[in-house]
């Protein structure tokens, strides 16, 4: 396998490990589990590595787009919200500081959101950065 397949793999049971980590939140409130969208993983992954390359951190990207914006342009047709981190170094971690926020809690506990992405972006060995995309 090569170097950046590996890469890949490990990237993408990082994320799912925070999905399964936030269902475990939901499940202790009596709410539905959340199923993983690839085209919100996509927006999650992509603004996750924009945020890095250019050195900001905010919902809004730099050149423009918003989060419903970059759900849509991925073609998934009804955006819900957002959560985005930098530096937690772990899954457990990243869902332990959302859930220590109530706007990210909301998020994460939203009863009407039925679909979600992560997106995690790690270069060279810097900080993670983390967007979380959340879908009706």
């Amino acid at each position: 396998m090569a170097l950046g397949a590996s890469r890949d793999a490990v990237r993408s049971r990082t994320e799912d490990k925070v999905v399964s980590l936030v269902n475990v939140e939901r499940a202790r409130r009596g709410l539905g589990r959340l199923e993983v969208d690839e085209r919100l993983r996509r927006a999650a992954r992509g603004h996750s590595a924009d945020m890095a390359r250019r050195n900001y951190f905010q919902h809004q990207g730099l050149r423009g787009p918003s989060p419903f914006e970059r759900m849509l342009a991925e073609g998934f047709e009804d955006p819900g919200g957002e959560n985005i981190a930098v530096g937690q170094e772990t899954p457990a971690s990243v869902v332990r500081a959302w859930m220590q926020s109530i706007p990210h809690r909301a998020n994460i506990l939203n009863g009407e959101f039925r679909t979600i992405g992560v997106g995690l972006h790690i270069d060279g060995g810097k900080l993670p950065w983390w967007t979380q995309n959340f879908g009706y």
